[in-house]
């Protein structure tokens, strides 16, 4: 078989679909190739087969509001017959189990009499992140990143939101990996948590994962952190993401997150939230009914996002934006395949260029 380019995932052969039992052996191999490894993505071929099962379920079930419905995407290549990607969806984060993180805070200690006041930063235990939507556990294979696959399997959860709104939370949430040191270790892990503990950054990054996060939450302090009480390289690292994730964060900006006062009590990496209104997919995508056209047809236009409509069998793919005079999307014969569409049907886009955006400050 060719070797093709990280150019070729502007075609159709890239697709966002839901997971399926048949997936599994990818999603371990993603799961082990993640930098860092994740705890929301276990290497774990029990939970992650049960991963799939939950997802499954939660795609055939009615839903009238967010619970505990796990989501499960995956990105497949159709010219190679392979999974190279996937990511997840929360609907509601602490549906099951409270979902902690520490959240940052300031204290003022003051005395007249000594004519003394100090401000002091302070880590406080939380669980408001419980009512978000968390987007998480995405994963991609090495070889398509830095291409519009990062992009179409991050966003594409989006496309999906903003088709099914009744199943998400109005406030979505991204938690990033935080900063590690050059030999894979947190400082913030070995500043606060290994305390309580007594097991390094890799023994807990595995039991987080095979279990849950909610079991650090209770075993660590109950009372606040007070920042100067942590090693220089432990204050660093609050609110810093991992640097293979310097890229998503700033897609995840530009798309209208903003950075919140909440990190993440594992490793201090930054959590992220947005109304989901004020997101650019969200608010610039619209349907428009298919029009099908031979691809050497097509006018050269921006790429966009392009969803289908059916929740059990979503697609999600990169298209050009090419409309006709009367609002109709002109889609390649290959396009319209992938995504299981016929000419008239409707479909959702919205642009692939996100504008370049200043980081907004703290929600």
């Amino acid at each position: 078989m060719r070797e093709r380019t990280p150019q070729a995932s502007l075609t159709a052969v890239l697709m966002v679909r839901p997971a399926r039992h048949t997936d599994l052996p990818a999603l371990e191999r993603l799961a082990e190739v993640a930098i860092p490894r994740l705890t929301n993505l276990p290497a774990h071929r029990d939970r992650l087969e049960e991963r799939i099962s939950r997802s499954n379920d939660a795609f055939r079930r009615e839903v009238e509001f967010p619970g505990d419905e796990h989501y499960t995407f995956v990105l497949e290549d159709r010219e190679r017959q392979t999974v190279v990607g996937t990511a997840t969806l929360r609907a509601l984060a602490g549906a099951r189990d409270a979902y902690y993180t520490y959240r940052q805070e300031t204290l003022i200690h003051a005395s007249q009499q000594l004519n003394v006041r100090r401000e002091v930063q302070t880590l406080a235990l939380s669980h408001e992140v419980s009512d978000a939507t968390l987007l998480c556990a995405l994963s991609l294979d090495p070889g398509y990143q830095g291409t519009s696959a990062e992009s179409l399997l991050r966003r594409s959860r989006l496309m999906f939101i903003a088709q099914y709104p009744e199943r998400f939370a109005e406030m979505l949430a991204v938690a990033f990996p935080g900063f590690l040191d050059a030999q894979g270790e947190s400082p913030f892990w070995n500043s606060v948590g290994r305390h309580f503990f007594v097991r390094n950054y890799e023994e807990i990054n595995h039991i987080a994962g095979v279990r849950s996060k909610s079991f650090i939450a209770e075993v660590m302090p109950q009372f606040p952190l007070y920042l100067p009480l942590l090693t220089s390289q432990a204050r660093a690292a609050i609110g810093r993401e991992h640097p293979q994730h310097e890229r998503a964060l700033a897609e995840m900006l530009a798309e209208g997150f903003q950075r919140s006062r909440h990190v993440d009590i594992f490793d201090a990496g930054p959590v992220v939230k947005g109304e989901r209104f004020r997101l650019e997919t969200l608010r610039r995508a619209s349907w428009h009914p298919v029009r099908i056209r031979p691809e050497e047809s097509l006018p050269d236009t921006e790429p966009a996002l392009v969803a289908n409509q059916k929740r059990e069998d979503f697609r999600c793919v990169v298209a050009p934006y090419a409309l006709s005079p009367t609002g109709q999307l002109m889609l390649s014969p290959e396009h319209a395949e992938v995504l299981g569409v016929e000419e008239g049907r409707a479909i959702l886009a919205a642009p692939l260029d996100l504008p370049t955006a200043p980081d907004k400050g703290e929600l």
